[in-house]
């Protein structure tokens, strides 16, 4: 694989040749000096260009980054909408396992771009000298944020009232719809309350990570072992385990932030356990295979 310096020297080089890209800039992990580096991480370049259309006529240009296995055009697919007006992006996977993402701007957008980044930037070439300010790249934009009381109520209502959407799904043998629901609202939003927990404790100057893929860092063993138990999902068994699992992580976590924060603490919980309970014993009446042997 290609040293980080030679890539970097290879994405400069080629835009100080070409007279139509005026500026380049380096985002993401690589900015970030909280991460640790690896092999795996991207290179999200962005060029801003005078001349969009010229580059998107033909990719013979994206050759000299190396010889690619796959490459990815989202503002050219029709199943997936592009995120940015205006913009044109290459994501690149090369034989030595490089990745590069690149992303044309046009040279217009560069206020708005400045005015939307999420604060990891780095200006790598400025050839028209437009960036008055120094550009420090930081991760400030993901630290985890002190919930208002609001926010925290609105979580404890997201997450125990989808849940009965995950109990419905199982009553009705509906798994995949119950696996959804567990997936995308319980669990998430048990991730946002465990997140704002860490920081209640050990302040709110700190990221958990994209996807908090660092929250390991700040969970006991044992609770790790409990919510990585919530994935559980091959069966009904399983997922009316992962569930009560969810419950219980919730309810400790939220308990705690209530308490550090001095928030009332919602009625949902004894609530909706009290609906999910009747609802499973009365599956387990009927012996019924989609209910758990023990909650």
């Amino acid at each position: 694989m290609r040293s980080e310096a030679e890539i970097m020297a290879l994405v400069i080089d080629y835009a100080r040749q070409d007279e139509r890209i005026r500026l380049v800039t380096l985002e993401g992990s690589r900015t970030n000096r909280n991460i640790q580096p690896d092999q795996f991480q991207d290179y999200d370049i962005s060029y801003f260009v005078t001349d969009m259309a010229s580059f998107q006529a033909d990719d013979q240009w994206l050759d000299v980054f190396g010889t690619r296995i796959m490459m990815q055009k989202p503002e050219d697919m029709e199943l997936f909408p592009p995120e940015f007006e205006g913009w044109f992006s290459y994501l690149m996977i090369f034989e030595d396992g490089v990745k590069i993402d690149l992303s044309l701007i046009p040279i217009q957008q560069v206020d708005d771009y400045f005015a939307k980044s999420d604060g990891l930037v780095e200006v790598l070439l400025d050839k028209d000298g437009l960036i008055q300010l120094e550009v420090v790249a930081s991760d400030r934009t993901y630290w985890i944020r002190k919930p208002t009381a609001r926010e925290f109520d609105d979580c404890c209502n997201e997450f125990w009232f989808v849940s009965t959407y995950v109990v419905k799904g199982l009553a009705r043998r509906e798994i995949l719809f119950a696996i959804d629901h567990l997936s995308e609202n319980v669990r998430s939003n048990l991730l946002r309350m465990i997140a704002w927990q860490i920081g209640s404790e050990r302040g709110y100057t700190f990221s958990v990570g994209k996807n908090y893929k660092f929250i390991d860092r700040y969970m006991s063993r044992q609770d790790w072992d409990l919510l990585m138990s919530t994935y559980n999902q091959q069966g009904y068994q399983e997922m009316w385990q992962s569930l009560f699992n969810c419950y219980d992580l919730f309810r400790k976590y939220s308990k705690a932030v209530a308490a550090s924060l001095g928030y009332p603490y919602p009625d949902y919980d004894q609530a909706i356990t009290t609906y999910t309970k009747t609802i499973y014993d009365q599956i387990a009446s009927m012996g019924d295979d989609r209910s758990a042997s023990s909650t």
